[in-house]
């Protein structure tokens, strides 16, 4: 293993966090035990096979490399050192003993997540955390999974979690398709590579600068959504039948990602009414990040995100209505492509100095509230089930990381025939988030109602 430098976008996530606002990723899984001590089996199982996977030792470490002046220097002169950013590095001191940590019995799997959510991973080491919690039932345990978004995106954390899982009832391998025919480019593909590279990269960024600020003044904040950061964490899991999402797919149209994103909206419109709040002009900005890599090529060069911004038609009354506005919304999200729009911010960072991550993160920080009032993002699983020491996984409850000044988080993971919502919220700001993750289920029944036989 080798050292390399933090792409663009990590070392945005790893100079912005903050004890108040940790920037990792988490998975709690919840297994099938079959013994009151299959709790401590699956710890001693996950720290014996984290020693055997390379991705898992890296650690995160600041450099300062010699600032490139691209002319020649004066004989004799030391050359300038300017921040370069940091480097992902093997950790020559890695014990997975230190990662993996078994817990005592507990009665709420959720209630535990909540706060292990809300430490910082340890910055001086490999920045991943692996929490075991058996169940007081004897019957069940689940693993809290944390990784740090600067080591890996919900792709690379998959990939890494999935390392030291045993994978059961594995497809056959389908034949890759064939790549679709390219359309054809404008007359700048004549010009000279880099200085065509240059040309896109220097429009595309003036163009998503000019959405950002567009959609930065326009924006209403949603009160219930944003709130002064307390550093808590509260965490909640919503599970669905994939085949209810099909039927309401079916009945209205558009995809299944549709669906669960109006859901949301369904949830959050019923949460609201019960706290007492008007929803008829409540519009909630979503960012929904969209990966810019395939999972084929999901290797370790780090974050590779783009987005789409929406608005959550909260105020929309009829369900069905509102399932259709955020199906207009995706289309024209994606007719515009993901490398165009305010959502597209991430894409900045690729155009950002290293020097620029230290000394602006906390500012970047602070300007989430602004941009968006909720992030909704799904988490890519595989399509085969997973185990540990023989124990099936059966639950599975991606996380995200909150951003300041931003009360709820939602991922979304579809495993095994059932869809798996992950709440993170404040726990200070939104302390019903159980009452919220059971709307999702009176939403999904409102719609199946509405668009059955």
């Amino acid at each position: 293993m080798t050292a390399d430098l933090l792409a663009p976008l990590d070392l945005a996530f790893w100079n912005i966090e903050s004890a108040d606002h940790p920037m990792h990723l988490g998975a709690l899984g919840v297994f099938e035990g079959r013994s009151p001590t299959a709790g401590a089996h699956a710890a001693d199982l996950l720290a014996a096979r984290a020693a055997a996977v390379p991705g898992l030792r890296m650690r995160i470490r600041d450099v300062w490399r010699p600032l490139d002046l691209r002319r020649p220097l004066v004989h004799g002169l030391r050359r300038p050192l300017a921040f370069g950013g940091a480097t992902r590095e093997p950790d020559p001191r890695f014990d997975p003993l230190d990662h993996v940590r078994l817990h005592a019995p507990v009665t709420d799997f959720h209630a535990v997540a909540g706060r292990l959510m809300q430490r910082p991973l340890e910055r001086n080491r490999p920045p991943w955390e692996a929490h075991v919690l058996p169940g007081e039932d004897g019957v069940r345990f689940a693993v809290l999974f944390k990784f740090h978004h600067a080591l890996a995106d919900g792709l690379r954390a998959l990939t890494l979690a999935a390392a030291v899982l045993d994978p059961v009832d594995l497809p056959e391998r389908r034949p890759r398709p064939a790549e679709p025919p390219r359309g054809l480019l404008p007359d700048v593909r004549k010009l000279p590579g880099k200085l065509r590279g240059a040309l896109f990269d220097v429009g595309r960024a003036l163009d998503i600068g000019a959405c950002v600020a567009r959609s930065t003044l326009a924006t209403r904040p949603t009160p219930a959504l944003t709130a002064e950061p307390t550093g808590t964490r509260r965490t909640a899991g919503v599970v669905l039948d994939l085949d209810d999402v099909h039927l309401i797919r079916k009945a209205v149209g558009g995809t299944v990602n549709d669906v669960l994103i109006a859901l949301v909206a369904g949830a959050l419109r019923r949460w609201l009414e019960e706290r007492g709040e008007r929803t008829d002009k409540v519009a909630p900005r979503a960012l929904i990040p969209v990966a810019r890599r395939r999972p084929r090529t999901a290797r370790p060069q780090g974050n590779r995100l783009s987005g789409y911004l929406m608005e959550l038609p909260v105020g929309v009354a009829d369900p069905v209505r509102r399932l259709t506005a955020v199906r207009t919304a995706m289309d024209r999200n994606k007719d515009a492509g993901p490398h165009r729009g305010a959502g597209a911010v991430a894409l900045l960072a690729d155009h950002v100095p290293a020097l620029g991550y230290r000394l602006g993160g906390p500012l970047v920080g602070q300007a989430a509230r602004l941009w968006f009032d909720i992030l909704v993002t799904s988490v890519p699983l595989p399509g085969f089930g997973l185990a540990l020491g023989g124990h099936p996984l059966t639950e599975v409850y991606p996380f995200a990381p909150l951003a300041r000044g931003q009360s709820l988080a939602v991922a979304v993971s579809t495993y095994r025939g059932r869809v798996h919502y992950g709440l993170v919220a404040d726990a200070k700001a939104v302390p019903d988030l159980a009452r919220l993750a059971h709307a999702f289920l009176e939403e999904t029944e409102t719609l199946i109602t509405v668009c059955g036989p």
